[in-house]
């Protein structure tokens, strides 16, 4: 390989700010694995945030971009999986698997597409000085109209429609809008970018914690719901806390120990088959693998509000964040009931994509 841009290149990332700012550009964030496609002819090499090649998970999508791009060419995404009307985040993991014999069987169960959104180079030239206006442009031409697999994000510089866009992709699994300055080069690494993404709070029962890497501190807070049945269901964890914080915590909590964890909603975390009926830490996956599932429980009697961007099925998506305690709350009406539901909106429509 051998291209003016070589891997591995840090994406270029975007910080947080409260409203859509008008910079002149904005477009969905999608949910997805960030990936830099480098292709250099019939080469062709997936890239990851952390510098790890994803290529050998993605078989189905190498042949799409190898035929959908230019010879020469690098290429910043996101790779999505879309199931559905949605985006599907937890079955976009399971395609991060080290049997090659299950690779190849995802892959034709859950194929997934990438969605370009900034071109780094073309041909012989690196791109990545270029104001971000003209990168654009050039990645309209590097896409051209696309297959069902390889797709150019929509954009709008209509500040009305990004608002618009925000309230309603949400329903398609999207986390948000991002705006790029027009005048911004390529900028590995840097938060140059602006994200915007949906808050929301809840308030849980905290139900364990786990201890720190470092120890003798709190690491999380576990976080639970109840269904309609009664049932507490782990949807989370609290995990953001100054040290200070985690050290006080420690001693917050030690009071709410539950010793005798029979008593316990999750007290059979560690039995497989008592996930299949509640949701609970300790769930066994690859992406635990070698990792110490155990956590510290407490009597769930603590309520914490929290502030969260969206679910995925009954869990939080991302780690929550810590608001505030609500000593007020009676942790038995913390529910699903008090979750805000989002309108559905197919994503194909998103992409243009044939329903």
């Amino acid at each position: 390989m051998d291209l003016p841009v070589m891997p591995p290149v840090e994406p270029m990332l975007a910080r947080s700010v409260p409203e859509i700012p008008d910079v002149g550009h904005s477009e969905p964030k999608w949910d997805g694995f960030r990936t830099i496609v480098f292709k250099d002819g019939d080469d062709i090499l997936l890239g990851s945030r952390n510098d790890k090649p994803m290529t050998r998970y993605f078989p189905e999508l190498v042949e799409e971009l190898r035929a959908a791009l230019p010879e020469r060419c690098v290429v910043d995404g996101e790779i999505v999986l879309i199931r559905g009307d949605r985006l599907d985040f937890e079955a976009l993991q399971q395609r991060i698997h080290p049997a090659e014999s299950r690779v190849r069987l995802l892959a034709s169960e859950t194929p997934v597409s990438f969605v370009a959104f900034d071109a780094l180079a073309l041909q012989d030239e690196n791109l990545m000085k270029r104001r971000f206006a003209e990168r654009r442009k050039i990645l309209g031409d590097v896409i051209g109209e696309g297959t069902e697999s390889v797709l150019l994000t929509p954009s709008t510089s209509n500040l009305e429609e990004a608002k618009k866009w925000f309230s309603e992709f949400e329903g398609a699994g999207l986390d948000g809008i991002v705006a790029k300055p027009l005048d911004g080069k390529y900028e590995p690494g840097k938060r140059s970018m602006f994200k915007i993404k949906h808050e929301r709070t809840a308030d849980c029962v905290v139900a364990g914690f786990r201890w720190h890497k470092t120890g003798g501190v709190v690491g999380s807070l576990l976080l639970g719901l109840y269904d309609d049945g009664g049932r507490l269901h782990h949807v989370g964890v609290a995990a953001s806390f100054p040290m200070a914080k985690r050290r006080d915590l420690v001693e917050q909590l030690k009071p709410f120990i539950e010793e005798n964890l029979s008593a316990h909603p999750w007290g059979d975390w560690a039995d497989q088959e008592a996930h299949q009926l509640t949701r609970m830490p300790g769930a066994v996956s690859r992406w635990s693998a070698g990792k110490n599932l155990s956590f510290v429980p407490l009597r769930p009697e603590l309520v914490v509000e929290v502030a969260y961007d969206y679910m995925e099925g009954e869990r939080f998506r991302h780690t929550a964040q810590f608001r505030r305690w609500r000593f007020d709350r009676d942790p038995e009406s913390c529910t699903f009931a008090q979750l805000e539901t989002t309108p559905e909106f197919d994503v194909r429509r998103i992409l243009g994509l044939k329903a």
